[in-house]
């Protein structure tokens, strides 16, 4: 990829303002895996809304630590068993985890979907909930699965949904540092304005399944390697930059470190004169 100027930029606000727009011009082409197998297009089209919805929160069920084709693959046996509430709940669990092999967890997964299909058939009305918590209460999901099901099945905007794509991604491009998933969608719900959440997601797989891998990101070819942190990849400029940069801070640290010795010094003299009179 051509490489773009590098603007001086400090403030973080502009810093990520910039990264999502250079990601953007990477992410046109539309060749992830999440674009053509992510879970917003695994549903039947052609299913009665509950049963769309239900196949919608299936395979975000599936997809946790699960790769898209492997997902996708599982979804389209799935429906070709019959993939409604009564198929599942109907289904023995040893013929439903032979359908769900080779999803991650799957033996736990045959488990949480029979027990979520039982909780949506009582108490739902065999429908999908519509809020954050009435879905953070179904076996094996979580919020990031919870946000999602509510931007595709029922277009409400409540939350950002992060996965390890999201988490991994705005750590290493530096927009601040965060421990879990979780702590990651708090901060980026602070920094990007709500119209913006429901792209992110989508945004950042795409980039963190194409360029910024988890092993071997593509640093070369991102065109956001002169103005991340994680780089590997600088150029003369920049690391003569960088190095600059930080000789200029150890002189001020120098300074600063003579400037408050000097002022304890003149301290202890006064505190001296004033005992001796």
């Amino acid at each position: 990829m051509k490489r773009l100027l590098t603007p001086k930029v400090r403030d973080i606000e502009d810093i990520w303002k910039l990264h999502i727009e250079r990601i953007k011009i990477m992410r046109k082409d539309g060749n992830a895996p999440v674009d053509t197998m992510g879970c917003h297009r695994l549903a039947d089209p052609l299913a009665s809304p509950k049963v769309h919805r239900f196949q919608i929160l299936l395979a975000l069920m599936l997809s946790s630590q699960t790769r898209d084709e492997v997902t996708a693959s599982a979804m389209a046996r799935l429906k070709e068993h019959g993939c409604s509430i009564d198929d599942m709940i109907n289904i023995p669990t040893d013929e439903l985890e032979k359908i769900l092999c080779p999803v991650g967890f799957y033996k736990k997964k045959a488990v949480y979907i029979q027990k979520t299909a039982a909780v949506l058939n009582e108490k739902y009305d065999g429908d999908v909930p519509d809020s954050v918590e009435g879905l953070c209460g179904l076996p094996g999901v979580g919020p990031k699965m919870a946000h999602l099901v509510l931007q595709i099945a029922w277009q409400k905007n409540e939350g950002i949904a992060v996965d390890t794509h999201v988490h991994r991604i705005s750590n290493r491009l530096g927009w601040f540092t965060t421990s879990t998933p979780e702590k990651t969608r708090l901060e980026l719900q602070k920094m990007i304005p709500r119209e913006d959440w429901q792209n992110i997601n989508h945004l950042l797989v795409g980039f963190g399944q194409t360029v910024c891998l988890p092993v071997g990101p593509k640093c070369s070819s991102c065109l956001c390697n002169d103005i991340c942190p994680s780089s590997k990849t600088k150029t003369k400029v920049d690391k003569v930059e960088e190095e600059t940069e930080r000789q200029e801070i150890v002189k001020i640290r120098k300074i600063s470190s003579k400037v408050k010795t000097e002022i304890s010094a003149q301290k202890l003299v006064r505190t001296r004169s004033k005992k001796i009179i």
